[in-house]
């Protein structure tokens, strides 16, 4: 049996409760309103029962660590484990998804969404702070996105491996008049998977109409930029990006091994001076430093991107994005774009609020 969505019910219920009858109410308190619906589990100790159950789930399912791992990362013994996991499936809590959120996923969530001013905040477990973060994310984001296409929906659409591996738990199924833009020209050179494929892939799935950004995302002059959008074609996509209903991004990091330096897609020359000027990450190759605020590149001219103000003035903005190792990155995206909703990690979600605590 294999779990291909992340099913947020239980957070969305608990989100519900706490944001339209207590917005200040604590997070805990909307949890246990939950809880009481399920009489079996009253108490402390069958509380944590749950917890564990729910996180050997998402460790099995969606993490596909094996169960002497799950054992060793929980502290229990393998007959445990398969314990855990055959309640988990009887309980009907693993079906196509993991129904459940853990209690402290859903309170750094609400966290994040008071401190940051942000509509919904998804975090999803992880065992391992070292862990790749991706596919959780990319499950998560799959599963929220299935909740807001409807007809007519126009939206954006960035690139990266995060939103490309959400294609696997998104919902095929036509959507009348649905238009997907692309926000950013694609990469020449690539290995295992091409990350630009993403918005049409995406379109793929509803049978929407899409609109490509049929050049490479960096070209090598503002004139090659000029004549792309003016004698190209290419000016409709950018025009079409000014009355979008959402957006969906991720966010990059300027580690070396990040994709676009890794493959020398962006020079090493241009992301130690980005380095230098103070910048910590990068949206649609538009760089800023952790306050949020933009670092000018050298390249900046020649990206073929969406600009940001029409980003940050999209109705519905979305984030996808976690791992430990992007939190600073984070802070400066949330400052910059102002997201309507951010999914991520547990313990990006943490790393983000002790920098943002720090920083003020």
């Amino acid at each position: 049996m294999y779990i291909t969505s992340y099913c947020i019910e239980c957070i969305d219920k608990v989100h519900h409760v706490a944001t339209k009858k207590q917005k200040t109410a604590n997070i805990t308190e909307s949890l246990d309103k939950v809880m009481k619906e399920t009489p079996d589990e009253k108490g402390l100790v069958n509380n944590r029962t749950r917890r564990m159950r729910l996180r050997a789930a998402w460790m099995y399912y969606v993490e596909e660590m094996t169960q002497n791992d799950i054992a060793q990362q929980l502290g229990v013994g393998r007959v445990t484990v398969v314990r855990l996991l055959t309640d988990a499936r009887e309980r009907s809590e693993v079906k196509f998804s993991i129904q459940g959120g853990l209690q402290e996923c859903i309170e750094v969530a609400r966290e994040l969404e008071l401190r940051f001013n942000i509509d919904e905040v998804i975090v999803v477990p992880m065992s391992n702070p070292q862990a790749d973060a991706t596919g959780p994310i990319s499950t998560a984001t799959g599963m929220f996105l299935n909740e807001i296409i409807v007809p007519g929906l126009r939206i954006g659409v960035g690139w990266g491996r995060t939103l490309l591996e959400s294609l696997g738990y998104i919902n095929e199924v036509p959507i009348p008049d649905m238009a997907v833009v692309s926000l950013l020209g694609g990469i020449t050179k690539v290995k295992r998977f091409n990350p630009s494929e993403f918005a049409w892939r995406f379109s793929n799935l509803f049978q929407a109409d899409c609109y490509l950004m049929t050049a490479p995302a960096i070209v090598d002059s503002l004139a090659t930029k000029t004549a792309l959008i003016d004698h190209c074609g290419l000016g409709e996509v950018f025009k079409r990006a000014q009355s979008l209903d959402a957006v969906l991004l991720s966010v990059g990091d300027l580690d070396a091994q990040g994709t676009p330096y890794r493959n020398g897609f962006v020079s090493e020359s241009v992301r130690s001076a980005m380095v230098a000027q103070g910048a910590v990450g990068e949206a649609l190759f538009n760089y800023f430093d952790a306050k949020g605020k933009p670092v000018k590149s050298s390249i900046i001219g020649c990206v073929m991107g969406v600009p940001l103000k029409t980003i940050v003035d999209t109705p519905k903005r979305i984030i996808a994005s976690g791992g430990l190792r992007k939190a600073e990155a984070l802070l400066g995206a949330i400052r910059m774009v102002r997201p309507t909703v951010l999914v991520t990690d547990e313990f990006a979600a943490r790393r983000i609020l002790e920098l943002d605590k720090k920083s003020s």
